[in-house]
C-alpha cells in the first residue's frame, strides 16, 4: 500500500513540475514602495492571529533542557505519531531549499553533525539540495520518494509553489517534516521552526523605530519576496514604523547581495543626504549596509542585523546602535531529533516552536566568538557536537 502511494505521489508531483511558478511581490525594479511612499499594502502573507500569537511567545517560558534550546518548545501542542513507529536505523532524507547564503551554509553544518552524533540510529542520511529552484526541489521531492526514505525532512524554497509537492509527499505515507520555511497545509507530522517571522520583524522595527523621530527617514532592506518567514517579518515591521509615524523612503530587495546592498545604501543617501534608521529582514549583508555609511562620510544609524559574526564585531568595534533579532541555526539539529522520535513512535510538538533569543548590547559579549571566522552564525547551538570548531571553519 504504500509503494502504490508513493507511485501516485510522484505522478502527482511530476504533473506539478511544469506549472509551478510563485506571483512575484515586487515589480521588475525590486522596490515595493515608490521613494517616500511609506510601507505600502499589508502583506498577503499578513494574518492578524498569528501576529498576535508570535509577539506573545517572545515573552514564553519554553519548556525542554535549560542548556538545549534545540529541544525545548514554546506552549507546545503534542501529537500522537504511533502510526509511523518503526524499526531502525533508519534511513533520513532531507529536501533542502538551498545552500546559497552562509545562514544555511552554517545551518546544514550543524544538522550534518547532529546526524554524525545519532550514527548509531541513522543507517544513510540522504541530502538534495534545490539551488533556490521550485521546480528542481519539485523533483527533487518526487525523486526522494521512490528512495526508500524512512522520513523526510523539508525546508521548502517558497511557501505557495511547493505546497502541493509537500502534499504529495504526506500522501505517500511517510512522516514528513518541514522546518525553517513554511507551507500552507497541515499534513506534516510537525512543523519545526523558532517563534518565526513576525516576532523578528517586530523587534528589529521596535528597536528602530523607538530610536527614529516621527518623521524620520527609514530604508528597509529585504532579500526576496514570496517566503513566509521573510514576508512575516516585512509585515510585523509595517505594523510598528506605521504605528510609530516614520517615513519609509524605500522598500528595496538586494538579494543578499553585499555589492547590492552597498549601491542601495549609496543611491539613497545620495538622493535624502540622511537616512535615521535602517531595517533589515535578514542579517547576512548588514556589514555591507553598515560600511555604506561609512564609505559615504556619513554616521550609522540606528540598524538591526543579525547573529553573524562580522555583524556582530563590527557593532561591538564601532560602538553601533544596534540590535540583532534572530533566526538561530540551532533550529537544523531539531528536524534530525524529531524524525527520529517519530520513528520511534513519540509524541511531538506541532507545530513545534523554539525560542528565538535577542542579542542585544547588553548581551553582546556573550556571543562575540573571534575563534570563528566571520560569516558563523553564534546561534548555531553546534559546540557540543562532532567536528567542533574546525566543521565549522
Amino acid at each position: 500500500m504504500r509503494r502504490s502511494m508513493a507511485a501516485l505521489a510522484a505522478v502527482t508531483l511530476l504533473s506539478l513540475i511544469g506549472c509551478a511558478t510563485d506571483e512575484p511581490a515586487a515589480g521588475p525594479s525590486g522596490s515595493t514602495s515608490a521613494a517616500g511612499s511609506g510601507t505600502g499594502e499589508q502583506s498577503k502573507f499578513f494574518v492578524q492571529a498569528d501576529y498576535d500569537a508570535e509577539l506573545a511567545l517572545l515573552d514564553a517560558a519554553p519548556t525542554g533542557p535549560a542548556d538545549k534550546p534545540w529541544e525545548q518548545m514554546l506552549n507546545p501542542t503534542m501529537v500522537d505519531t504511533a502510526r509511523y513507529k518503526k524499526a531502525g536505523p533508519h534511513k533520513i532524507c532531507f529536501s533542502n531549499a538551498a545552500l546559497n547564503n552562509p545562514w544555511r551554509q552554517v545551518g546544514f553544518k550543524t544538522m550534518q553533525a547532529e546526524v554524525e552524533a545519532q550514527r548509531n540510529r541513522i543507517k544513510e542520511f540522504v541530502h538534495v539540495d534545490a539551488e533556490g529552484k521550485d521546480q528542481k526541489q519539485i523533483a527533487d521531492i518526487n525523486d526522494l520518494l521512490g528512495k526508500g526514505c524512512d522520513a523526510l525532512i523539508v525546508s521548502p524554497n517558497t511557501t505557495a509553489t511547493l505546497t502541493p509537492a509537500v502534499e504529495a509527499a504526506c500522501q505517500a505515507g511517510l512522516p514528513v517534516i518541514v522546518f525553517d520555511r513554511g507551507v500552507n497545509t497541515k499534513c506534516p507530522a510537525t512543523f519545526i521552526n523558532p517563534i518565526g517571522g513576525y516576532g523578528f520583524g517586530h523587534v528589529g522595527a521596535e528597536f528602530v523605530s523607538q530610536r527614529t523621530k516621527p518623521g524620520g527617514k527609514v530604508l528597509a532592506l529585504r532579500i526576496l519576496p514570496g517566503v513566509d518567514v521573510l514576508e512575516t517579518r516585512w509585515s510585523a515591521a509595517k505594523v510598528a514604523f506605521d504605528k510609530a509615524k516614520v517615513d519609509v523612503v524605500g522598500v528595496e530587495f538586494t538579494d543578499g547581495d553585499p555589492a547590492k546592498t552597498k549601491k542601495i545604501v549609496d543611491d539613497y543617501l545620495q538622493r535624502y543626504g540622511t537616512i535615521d534608521g535602517v531595517w533589515m529582514d535578514a542579517g547576512a549583508v548588514a556589514v555591507a549596509a553598515v560600511e555604506a555609511f561609512q564609505d559615504a562620510g556619513k554616521p550609522v544609524p540606528p540598524i538591526n542585523g543579525e547573529d553573524q559574526l562580522d555583524f556582530l564585531k563590527i557593532w561591538k568595534d564601532k560602538n553601533l546602535t544596534a540590535v540583532a533579532p534572530t533566526y538561530p541555526t540551532y533550529q537544523w539539529r531539531t528536524p534530525i531529533i524529531a524524525a527520529l522520535r517519530i520513528l520511534d513512535g513519540q509524541q511531538v510538538s506541532n507545530p513545534w516552536k523554539l525560542p528565538q533569543p535577542t542579542i542585544t548590547r547588553d548581551n553582546l559579549d556573550r556571543y562575540l566568538d573571534p575563534g570563528m571566522p566571520p560569516l558563523h552564525y553564534a546561534m548555531c547551538g553546534c559546540t557540543d557536537l562532532p567536528g567542533y570548531p574546525q566543521r565549522w571553519k
